[in-house]
Formats: structure tokens, C-alpha cells, sequence
């Protein structure tokens, strides 16, 4: 079939670039359309196209990791749902862990078809982290909430629109059961903007070439991605790697949730083996399979060859095993809002095991969490409600040549740090405080990276924090020598210079405007022996700011 169409090499790479193009316009469609700050500031979202058979080909530049395989697994729903029935103008919308191939409720996956010579040819799709799908807490993402069913608007895979047409009353349904329904419209409307665009987009691809050309590319590319991947695994020493790591809790009473991991590798194959892994646990923090296959896919990407492209020759190239029922692959009606955090932990655990076997890749733990905060009340400029939603970054583990980046989203979140000026012209609240936290990288030949401290009040009103946050007890890990970073923790400031530590899933919490809410994010892990570390880097540490005499002659001692 590649001879019928005359692709090549040279001809592969533009068509390659030029999807690239349409998935990166569909983002900044997106990102440029949306209502909420958690889209136009943070980037929370993500556009790709699929093949005809569901499997993903492009997915933009910067798009999220962890939105690979639930977009994939919305493509597979809708075949099985829908299969012949589907037709040009139709939109797809889901978002259900345990139904619709999604890994949380308030990512909520968009999909439309694209025809070309008559039949289906392909799709579009996008995936937006919504910053409220109802429930029974604001925001959707509160720890502790411990059954699908009090996280939010569960919607399985319907059409939107069908041929076309909107479907009002699945509108109607859906809006009822959020917060802010204008703010939602809004987000949803730039989904469909960019389904619409993309789809477009493909179409003039298709004029301009073949359906059968189209095809071929797609094929092309997922076939050389999978290719490149077993060469890369190939040159990963042959035999097993194990690695162990703990979650601090799901805000629901479990501790020290256990994540147990072999790796068996051998020539281009490739084993990721999840058993001993705790079973799913009654808090949020649960993966779905899909979950954990786009932490493992991002950690042996980021280790072996950080420029393969994202797409389904990933998964093939892979085999994961993880217990049904287990806090690997949990099952309906476990809970799993915060599962970004234990994506996080995933990936600290794949990199873990293979350390010893890649010690130019691998790096100290980062710090290892995806720290939210959702602050809510009435803004009294308007009297209509507001939610301020923001996960934050923090410290990267230290790597073989360089320190780790302070206060940055890590690993498979590829979101932003909400600018200071949009949080105070968009919400009644005032930053007193963004910095970074002293000392919170961990000492090594390359220290840690810091986490972020950001100290927020309301405004001439009361209003509710809550925040959930992870290693605020299991700090994130050194390698090599490389000692811990610190972990993170939530306070709550009483305005008369009193301060109380808040539990890291800390729920309805009060605030008025003499009082702030302080989010301290974890650090990250260093990389071989402080003794090692230069005298003029020493210096910098101290003369930065960042780190405190006392700090680096504690640590730094010869």
C-alpha cells in the first residue's frame, strides 16, 4: 500500500510535520477559546489524532503525558459503542474512568470523526481538565472522597453532536450537574471549536493528497515509532530490575499505600509487573490501567529516547501486568481524582528501577506529587460564585551532569504555574507570597531542585481551601549518594502571627480575610555525593538564597 501512494522518507517527515501543525493549532484553539485559568493560563489540555482503529498517531507539542492513554482509550470506546453507526458531524464526549476510557472526571475527552472518499479515515481529539464536574466537593478534586460517585458528573461515551446537530438536552444535562455551567460552556465550546478545526484541518490534508495517503502516513508513523522503540529497549541490559515505593496516604485512612514494580527485559521485550502492589484503596488516589500505561510509557520515553513521538507505538512496543483490583488497575466504584500523584510516583519508581542500569538517565525523585489547591467562595464583586483551581509544581531531581530545575511541573504534568497577575484580576484573592523554599532540594554532587511556597488570602470575604498534597511525609528520594528533599506541607496563617499545620489532604478549610492558606510543595532528590559537590557551586547555593549556610555545612561536611 506505502508504494500505491508514492510515500518515502522525505514525503513521511512533511506529512509527519504537518499533522504535528494541525494538533498544535487545535491547542492553541483551545487555549486561546477557553473561559477558565486552568486552560488559557495553565494549559491543562490536549489534542491528537487518531486512526481509523483508535490508535493514536499525533498528539501536540504540548500536550500531557498523562493525557496519552485516556485519549486512546476514548477512541477504543467509541468504536465498540458505536462502530458503524458513526458519521461525519458527529462528536463524542466522555470522561468515566470505568467506562469511557478516561483517568479522571474532570478531564473530559472530546473526539469527532473524520471522513475521507466515503469512509472513516480517522479522528480528532481533544481532552480538557474542567475546573469543576460537580460532586461532592468543589472543584471535583478533594481528597478522601472515597467512591466514583461523590467525585463528580460520571458521563460515559455519548454523542454531543450527532451529524452535526447539537444535542441540547445532553447539553442541558451535562451543565446542570457542574459548577459554574458558563464557565464549563465556555471550556466545552473551545473543545468543539477545536474538534471542528481539526477535523477541517484533515480534510483539506486529504484534498490535497488521498484517504489511502492519509492512511499510509498514519500507519508509517505509528510503525517507525514502535520500531524505534524496541531498537532503544534492545540496548537496555537484558535481566531484572525491581524497585519499591510508598504513597503517604489517600486521605481516607490507608497509609503507606505500597507500589511494588519488576521489571523483566529481554532483547526488544520489555515487562512492567505490578504485582505486590497494594489493592485499591477507598481514597481518590487510584489508577485505572490506562493510567498507569501513560506513567510507564512517559518513564521508559524519557529514558531510553526522549524525542519518539507519543503515539500507540509506544504501547505496543511495552507489556504491562498490574492485578485487576489492584491500586494499579482499580475497578469500579474506586475513586481516582488525585491520580496524578500516583502517576508521579509511578514514574519516580520506573526510574528508580532502572537507575543502577541507566545511570546517565536517571534522576533523583522529583517531588513526586501534583499538588492542588482549590480555593472557593462568592466573589464579592459580583456576587457570583468562583473556583480557583491550580496544581502546583515543585523541585526535579537532580541528574548526572546538572542540578534540578526549581519549581517546575515534572514528569507527566506539563502545566504551568499560574501567574500571580491573573490569579488577582480573575479572583477575589491576594498572593502575599510566591517563592521558592529554602533547603528543600536535596544535597548531592548535583542538589535537588526546590519546591514552591505560595501563600494566598481571600479578599473582603470568607471562602474554603482545599488542598491535597503527597510526599509531605515520604520525602523524595536521593540516588547515588544524593540525599532527600524536603517534603511539602499546608498552613493555615491566623493573621496575629500564629500558624497551624493543616493535614496534606486538608478539606474545608475556612479561611476570612485575616487569615492565608500557605501550599509548600515538596523538593526533589540529589544525585551522587555531596562531598563531591564543587566549592564555587557550594558558594552560589548560599549566595543564591536558596540554601542556608547552616544547611550546606550540615550537609556538605567533608
Amino acid at each position: 500500500m506505502l508504494n500505491k501512494v508514492g510515500l518515502d522518507p522525505i514525503a513521511l517527515e512533511i506529512s509527519w510535520n504537518g499533522l504535528k501543525s494541525i494538533t498544535d493549532e487545535c491547542f492553541l484553539t483551545i487555549m486561546r477559546s477557553a473561559f477558565s485559568t486552568n486552560i488559557k493560563e495553565r494549559h491543562d489540555h490536549s489534542t491528537a489524532i487518531a486512526d481509523a482503529q483508535g490508535r493514536l498517531v499525533v498528539q501536540a507539542e504540548h500536550a500531557l503525558p498523562i493525557h496519552l492513554a485516556s485519549m486512546a482509550g476514548l477512541m477504543t470506546h467509541i468504536l465498540d459503542q458505536y462502530g458503524d453507526t458513526i458519521a461525519p458531524g458527529d462528536v463524542f464526549i466522555g470522561n468515566d474512568p470505568h467506562v469511557a476510557g478516561g483517568t479522571h472526571l474532570p478531564d473530559i475527552n472530546l473526539a469527532m470523526p473524520v471522513f475521507g472518499e466515503g469512509r472513516l479515515v480517522g479522528f480528532v481529539a481533544n481532552i480538557v481538565h474542567h475546573a469543576d464536574v460537580g460532586g461532592a466537593a468543589v472543584g471535583s478534586m478533594s481528597g478522601g472522597l472515597d467512591e466514583i460517585y461523590k467525585e463528580g458528573l460520571r458521563i460515559p461515551i455519548v454523542r454531543l453532536f450527532s451529524k452535526g446537530v447539537l444535542q441540547d438536552d445532553m447539553m442541558r444535562v451535562l451543565l446542570l450537574n457542574m459548577r459554574l455551567p458558563e464557565e464549563r460552556k465556555g471550556d466545552l465550546n473551545a473543545q468543539i471549536a477545536a474538534a471542528r478545526l481539526g477535523e477541517r484541518r484533515l480534510q483539506e490534508f486529504i484534498s490535497r493528497h488521498s484517504a489511502a495517503y492519509m492512511e499510509a502516513v498514519f500507519e508509517d508513523i505509528i510503525r517507525r515509532t514502535n520500531l524505534r522503540m524496541r531498537a532503544a529497549i534492545a540496548k537496555l541490559p537484558d535481566g531484572e530490575y525491581t524497585f519499591c515505593d510508598v504513597m503517604d496516604d489517600d486521605g481516607a485512612g490507608t497509609e503507606d499505600i505500597k507500589i511494588n514494580l519488576l521489571i523483566r527485559k529481554s532483547g526488544e521485550k520489555i515487562l512492567f509487573d505490578f504485582e505486590g502492589t497494594d489493592r485499591q484503596v477507598p481514597g481518590n488516589f487510584n489508577l485505572t490501567f490506562n493510567a498507569t500505561q501513560s506513567a510507564v510509557c512517559f518513564s521508559l520515553k524519557a529514558l531510553l529516547d526522549p524525542e519518539v513521538p507519543n503515539n500507540h507505538g509506544i504501547f505496543d512496543a511495552i507489556e504491562i501486568r498490574a492485578p485487576l483490583g489492584s491500586f494499579m488497575n482499580c475497578v469500579a466504584p474506586a475513586s481516582v481524582a488525585l491520580r496524578a500523584n500516583t502517576c508521579q510516583r509511578v514514574v519516580d519508581i520506573v526510574i528508580g528501577a532502572l537507575a543502577e542500569a541507566l545511570p546517565d538517565q536517571a534522576i533523583g525523585a522529583a517531588n513526586g506529587a501534583n499538588t492542588s489547591a482549590v480555593f472557593a467562595g462568592i466573589d464579592p464583586r459580583s456576587g457570583k460564585q468562583y473556583i480557583y483551581l491550580e496544581t502546583l509544581g515543585g523541585g526535579m531531581g537532580a541528574r548526572a551532569t546538572k542540578d534540578g530545575k526549581d519549581g517546575v511541573q515534572v514528569n507527566i504534568t506539563n502545566t504551568s504555574n499560574l501567574p500571580v497577575e491573573a490569579i488577582e484580576i480573575e479572583y477575589p484573592l491576594r498572593v502575599d507570597e510566591y517563592a521558592l523554599v529554602e533547603d528543600s532540594g536535596g544535597a548531592g554532587r548535583f542538589r535537588g531542585g526546590l519546591g514552591i511556597r505560595r501563600t494566598i488570602r481571600p479578599v473582603d470575604h470568607d471562602c474554603e481551601f482545599n488542598g491535597v498534597g503527597e510526599r509531605f511525609r515520604n520525602r523524595p528520594w536521593g540516588i547515588f549518594g544524593g540525599t532527600a528533599g524536603l517534603p511539602g506541607r499546608f498552613l493555615r496563617l491566623d493573621g496575629a502571627g500564629g500558624e497551624e499545620s493543616l493535614p496534606s489532604k486538608a478539606n474545608r478549610i475556612r479561611l476570612t480575610p485575616a487569615m492565608a492558606a500557605v501550599i509548600e510543595t515538596p523538593g526533589a532528590g540529589g544525585y551522587g555525593e555531596p562531598r563531591e559537590r564543587r566549592p564555587d557551586m557550594l558558594a552560589d547555593d548560599v549566595e543564591s538564597g536558596k540554601f542556608s549556610p547552616e544547611f550546606v555545612a550540615f550537609n556538605y561536611r567533608k
